[in-house]
C-alpha cells in the first residue's frame, strides 16, 4: 500500500530517510564522510519539516502494514536546477534493505510517474550516483535515461550523481 504523507508524518519521514540512506550508501564511504552528511543535510530536524515545505511530496509506502520505504517529488523545482517548468524531479526514492526485491521501488516509481501526469507534467527526472549500479539498471528498466551529471557532496567527498529522465 502506498499513501501521500502529511506534514504529522515528518519524524516517520525523518526516521526512514536516515535509516534508508544510511543502509544503502556507508558500506561505500567513510564513517567520518557520512556522519557529517547525515549531521548536515540528514539532520532529523531538517527531514522532520520537509512535508510541511512548499513543493514538497512525499509518499510512504507499506509492505504488510510495516514502513517499507518512501520517495520525495520536488515540484515547482529550484529556478538555480535548470529544468522545466514542465518536470518533476524524484528527489528521494528509497526502500529500507528489508524490503529490497518486494516490489516496493516499483511501486513508488509507478506512484511518483502518476503523481508527475496528474500534475501535468511531462517529464520526470533523479540524480543517482553513479556508482550504484543497481539503482542505475532499476531506472533503466522504467525507461530513464542519463541526461548529465552534477556534483554531489557527501561529508568532505564531492560525487558525481547521474541525471536521468524520461518522458510521461
Amino acid at each position: 500500500m502506498i499513501r501521500k504523507a502529511t506534514r504529522t508524518d515528518g519524524k516517520l519521514i525523518a526516521e526512514i530517510s536516515r535509516t534508508t540512506f544510511y543502509e544503502t550508501f556507508a558500506e561505500f564511504n567513510t564513517k567520518e564522510n557520512m556522519d557529517l552528511f547525515m549531521e548536515r543535510q540528514f539532520g532529523a530536524d531538517k527531514l522532520a519539516s520537509e512535508p510541511g515545505e512548499p513543493g514538497n511530496i512525499f509518499f510512504l509506502a507499506y509492505y504488510n502494514d510495516e514502513l517499507a520505504g518512501y520517495a520525495k517529488l520536488r515540484d515547482p523545482l529550484p529556478a538555480t536546477e535548470g529544468h522545466s517548468v514542465h518536470e518533476i524531479e524524484i528527489a528521494r526514492i528509497y526502500s529500507t534493505k528489508a524490503m529490497i526485491g518486494k516490489g516496493i521501488g516499483k511501486a513508488l516509481i509507478l506512484q511518483c510517474m502518476a503523481e508527475g501526469r496528474l500534475l501535468g507534467k511531462t517529464h520526470i527526472w533523479l540524480g543517482v550516483w553513479e556508482k550504484n549500479q543497481r539503482a542505475i539498471d532499476f531506472y533503466l528498466k522504467f525507461g530513464f535515461i542519463k541526461t548529465g551529471e552534477h556534483a554531489f557532496v557527501l561529508g568532505r567527498d564531492i560525487q558525481t550523481d547521474w541525471i536521468m529522465k524520461r518522458e510521461l
